[in-house]
């Protein structure tokens, strides 16, 4: 019961509630084709589970385990990410329409979702082991995005600037992450800034 009590505890032990938030914020706008198309069974459960993870997160981390959530150093200001992202997406899209808006609008904001949490890094100074791996693995799958858009276009033609630019953006704001990753954590240090 204690080693069960301990491990609770550090659920959402330095993970930033705003950008579990923002990740939530960037599914529901990316898949809100849900209501207007259909491309599989499989495509739509994916969506679904993504949305209600999402969603879970957050509560698990605003509500269940609000006592582990470190809300005084989590104080990055996501209105300066969701307002100049919002009018982004107006200006610079593929079609003016509602879902294409909301569609660029997602891509805008998951390349910088990432910002509260690394400010909440630098504030504190440190992250916790686990909370680093979750941090390197969720940049190493929006670098690996970076390879597929390499495969599409050389395989099939196709190229989406939004989606590629968008994808450079947040894979060199994890840089610096990756560099400390691998210079610290996988040999066997804690992060911590310098």
């Amino acid at each position: 019961i204690i080693t069960f009590c301990i491990i609770i505890s550090f659920i959402a032990l330095g993970i930033s509630g705003k950008s579990q938030l923002l990740f939530a914020l960037v599914f529901t706008t990316r898949y809100l084709d849900l209501f207007t198309s259909f491309i599989s069974l499989y495509n739509t459960s994916m969506k679904l589970i993504y949305i209600a993870c999402s969603y879970a997160t957050v509560y698990l981390i605003y509500m269940k385990f609000k006592a582990t959530y470190d809300g005084n150093h989590d104080t990055f200001r996501v209105e300066f990410l969701v307002v100049p992202v919002g009018g982004l997406s107006f200006l610079v899209n593929h079609d003016f329409s509602p879902l294409e808006i909301l569609w660029t609008f997602s891509i805008y904001l998951e390349s910088v979702a990432i910002l509260p949490q690394l400010f909440m890094i630098s504030k504190t100074g440190e992250a916790e082991t686990i909370t680093t791996h979750y941090l390197f693995f969720l940049g190493l799958y929006r670098a690996l995005y970076l390879v597929n858009w390499i495969w599409r276009y050389y395989f099939e033609g196709f190229f989406d600037l939004i989606a590629v630019v968008a994808g450079v953006v947040q894979t060199i704001l994890y840089c610096d992450f990756f560099y400390l990753y691998v210079t610290k954590v996988l040999k066997g240090k804690k992060l911590s800034l310098p």
